[in-house]
């Protein structure tokens, strides 16, 4: 059985997730094209609302889907924020600024956050050892 702390942070990430999702899809969109590599061969609007696709589905999996599948949400969630980390550090190396984040400084300090994400997205979808 999960512990109420794993609990808390499963919902926590998956309310987050739905909630930065539906801002990819209508009033950040701007926003979050500032995260978009350069190098991504696709349009930058494009990149935003498949991204947002993907928030929404992963946080409401996290929220919604039975304890059987959680290991494997947590799985594919923790991949996603793998994946956009590019997007991060494309921000912070052309000096992007999007969400308060207009300083390299602000934009350097983002960075250590998203391995942060994973962990606890990792450990809040996984049973306690026993």
């Amino acid at each position: 059985m999960s512990t109420p702390a794993r609990t808390i942070g499963r919902i926590f990430l998956g309310a987050s997730l739905v909630f930065a999702g539906v801002s990819h899809l209508t009033v950040a969109r701007e926003e979050f094209r500032a995260q978009v590599p350069e190098s991504l061969p696709l349009d930058p609007d494009t990149t935003v609302l498949a991204s947002g696709v993907a928030e929404v589905a992963l946080g409401s999996a996290l929220l919604l889907l039975a304890r059987r599948r959680r290991r494997a949400v947590g799985t594919f969630a923790a991949l996603f924020f793998v994946a956009v980390f590019p997007g991060n550090v494309a921000q912070w190396m052309h000096h992007r600024d999007g969400f308060g984040l207009d300083t390299d400084m602000k934009r350097f300090v983002r960075l250590f956050f998203q391995p942060v994400l994973v962990a606890l997205t990792l450990w809040s979808t996984r049973e306690p050892r026993r």
